[in-house]
């Protein structure tokens, strides 16, 4: 048993290495491929007007962030994988490598990923990025001063 669920956390974590080679290589389509099919998806990214719900919205974010800048890495951190039954979630905290225009950045981010195993693949329904709030404290709950 400790076998197969190890397998299937491996599974899982292929999916978002296939994300990250995808980006960096600004592909729309093969991006599209890793969720579900149908528009029952979503996708919530770190800019305010990034709630998306079906593949052409999550399709066009996807296409303003290639026109916008160019992914060189992925780098991957904290990760938990959660698998029940045919469900799985990943939480994980990373820092993707861009090229905006001439200028280099590190975007350190904060992912929640939501897979379902259909067949022998696993395929995402929902990705959630999100950034830490700098003005919260470390130990403290809640953001301080003006936000």
């Amino acid at each position: 048993m400790r076998g197969r669920r190890m397998d299937a956390q491996q599974a899982v974590l292929d999916t978002l290495e296939e994300y990250a080679r995808t980006y960096c290589a600004k592909d729309t389509d093969a991006l599209m491929a890793l969720f579900v099919d149908g528009d029952d998806i979503s996708l919530i990214g770190t800019g305010a007007d990034e709630l998306c719900s079906g593949r052409s919205q999550i399709r066009n974010v996807f296409d303003r962030n290639f026109a916008e800048a160019t992914a060189s890495r992925f780098e991957w951190g904290w990760t938990v994988v959660s698998i029940h039954g045919e469900t799985a979630t990943v939480a994980c905290s990373l820092r993707i490598h861009l090229t905006v225009g001439d200028q280099s950045l590190v975007v350190p981010v904060r992912w929640t990923v939501s897979l379902v195993k259909i067949g022998d693949s696993w395929k995402w329904v929902h990705r959630h990025a999100s950034s830490a709030a700098t003005s919260q404290k470390d130990g403290g709950a809640y953001p301080e001063g003006d936000t």
